[in-house]
Formats: C-alpha cells, sequence, structure tokens
C-alpha cells in the first residue's frame, strides 16, 4: 500500500482581497416585497463600524453586529435611501406594524 505524506500547509482558499472585499460590503441581491424591489446588502459582524437604528424595531444596531442594509430598487441607492435593518426585523416586516418611535414621557399604550 502506497502512503502519500500528509500536508501540513492549507489549501489554497481565495484571494485574501476578495474575502476582505465581502466582508466589508457584504453581499448583495435583490428581494421582492409587497412593498417593491429592494436591493439588500447583508453585512456581515465585523463591518460595521457605526451605530445604526433599525427602522423595524427602533432600536440601535451597533457596531460589530450583523444586520441587513437594503434600498429601493428603482431609488437612486444614494445614502439617504438607505436603511439599516436587524436580520430578523427585515425578514418580519411583512407580518409586522411599522414601529412607532416615541419621546421618553409619552404614554405607552394609547
Amino acid at each position: 500500500m502506497i502512503v502519500s505524506p500528509r500536508r501540513n500547509r492549507p489549501r489554497e482558499r481565495s484571494s485574501p482581497a476578495l474575502e476582505d472585499q465581502h466582508v466589508r460590503k457584504g453581499i448583495e441581491g435583490v428581494q421582492q416585497w409587497q412593498d417593491g424591489e429592494w436591493m439588500v446588502r447583508s453585512i456581515f459582524g465585523g463591518a460595521a463600524v457605526k451605530t445604526y437604528r433599525c427602522p423595524g424595531c427602533m432600536q440601535e444596531i451597533r457596531p460589530g453586529v450583523a444586520h441587513v442594509v437594503a434600498w429601493p430598487v428603482d431609488g437612486s441607492g444614494d445614502l439617504a435611501d438607505r436603511r439599516h435593518w436587524h436580520t430578523g426585523c427585515w425578514k418580519a416586516r411583512d407580518r409586522r406594524s411599522p414601529a412607532v418611535e416615541r419621546s421618553r414621557n409619552a404614554p405607552r399604550y394609547g
């Protein structure tokens, strides 16, 4: 029986520059929802450096948290049209009503 020597080096993967680009920019694609077509980009945990407010739950998306960025396909796609969502909030947006932002002194129910 012929035994080949063991490889001690890891196999070649895709180029590091390509991997870095996916981490920074995420993976994007078009999604169809009740309110139209949206360009959606998944942002991986290490890529976010700012704090954003999710329009689905009005809670903060802190730096380092994986999330989704969405904007209308028919729009220009500029920064004013983009919204950062928690992944779960984005997936549930057809099943829940929009979150209402209240001040601290506003009544909870009413």
